[in-house]
């Protein structure tokens, strides 16, 4: 079952955060993340959203525990504006409208 994982957390260091991310994508190539989004929250200026889309639940807790994703995780919470906030979803359904 595909699992999609979604990180919400506050930043003032956007631009700091973001260029770990990319160093992240280049690292994480070839890996377990299918896909990633980042996403700014309109209403709520410094609030973003991480969306990690993964095959399966397995594949994403084989992914968050290997070290080198720890340690991103730790350099990514230190540029955090506090801790972030994880959401493990089992996807039920995914359609595609239009």
């Amino acid at each position: 079952m595909e699992f999609v994982q979604i990180i919400q957390f506050r930043t003032s260091k956007f631009d700091e955060m973001r260029a770990l991310a990319e160093e992240w994508a280049a690292a994480e190539a070839g890996g377990t993340t299918q896909r990633v989004m980042m996403c700014q929250d309109r209403d709520h200026p410094g609030q973003y959203v991480n969306v990690a889309f993964f095959e399966s639940y397995e594949a994403a807790m084989e992914h968050s525990n290997a070290p080198t994703t720890q340690a991103f995780a730790a350099r990514m919470a230190a540029l955090g504006d506090g801790p972030p906030t994880f959401f493990n979803l089992d996807v039920v359904e995914d359609r595609t409208l239009g």
